[in-house]
């Protein structure tokens, strides 16, 4: 039996969405999905409404009726700071405020391992960590992440925020076998995080279960996430393919990778991962 009768999926249309449609269907009666791109290929059990995350108006339509919120809408990287304010921080703000506005009581953000970048890779970080992002696109995170915090707070709404990694459908480079996460246990997690019976605000890291992540989960046990694939399976692979980087170079460093080797945004330059 489905748990949800209306559950609304945010970034529906990039790629982790789509990996959450398929996944996450048997728990509700209804997919609502949503996202600023077209999505043409809605199911019967999908309903879509494309909409603009820094339009309120619109977002409070695209909440209404739903019975929890998986909110995976933002910039999916590091963008010049006017696509940051709207899709990501103003985008995120509109979508909590819609949800306490429709009685909404649970919600699960896509947060980043870029709120805490600039961590020492040796530091061992673990869902009490301060924020230390790395890119506009991290503080955007931990904007979103503070704010859930006060809707926790003030509000009574439940928040896991996701710290994702790197998920992809295998590890590309040496810092992937520490950071990845598999789409399997990406779907888990965020299933964990709607069914528990108590999540509280809760920070968690999207990881597998791999030999050198960098992250502990110890504390958000009560989540009952446990991984099941691990880069261990990819390492010869990876290693035959890539060096290893220079220990002092920042996107070896730091957690946060070549994030910490970029400048601003506002400045022209490009990013690629």
């Amino acid at each position: 039996m489905p748990r949800f009768n209306r559950l609304l999926i945010t970034g529906a249309a990039g790629m982790l969405g789509g990996v959450l449609r398929e996944g996450l269907a048997p728990l509700a009666t209804t997919l609502r999905l949503t996202d600023r791109e077209e999505i043409k290929d809605g199911k019967p059990h999908e309903e879509i409404m494309q909409a603009e995350l820094s339009d309120f108006d619109a977002i409070m339509k695209v909440v209404e009726g739903c019975d929890a919120v998986v909110h995976f809408g933002a910039a999916p990287m590091e963008k010049p700071w006017a696509e940051i304010l709207n899709s990501s921080i103003i985008g995120g703000y509109n979508v909590y405020e819609a949800a306490r506005r429709h009685g909404i009581r649970r919600i699960v953000y896509a947060s980043s391992i870029h709120s805490v970048g600039y961590v020492p890779r040796e530091a061992g970080a673990d869902v009490e960590t301060d924020h230390r992002p790395d890119s506009l696109y991290g503080l955007s995170k931990c904007f979103v992440e503070d704010l859930a915090k006060l809707y926790h707070d003030k509000f009574q709404i439940e928040s896991a925020c996701l710290r994702i990694n790197s998920c992809f459908p295998e590890p590309a480079d040496r810092r992937h076998l520490s950071t990845w996460m598999s789409f399997r246990d990406c779907v888990q997690l965020v299933e964990r995080c709607l069914v528990a019976e108590r999540v509280g605000f809760t920070v968690l890291y999207g990881i597998s279960d791999n030999r050198e992540r960098f992250f502990s989960n110890e504390k958000s046990r009560h989540i009952g996430y446990v991984p099941q694939d691990s880069a261990e399976d990819y390492r010869e692979k990876v290693e035959a393919k890539t060096e290893p980087g220079d220990p002092w170079q920042p996107s070896v460093h730091y957690v946060g990778g070549v994030f910490c080797d970029w400048g601003h945004p506002d400045d022209g330059d490009e990013f690629k991962l």
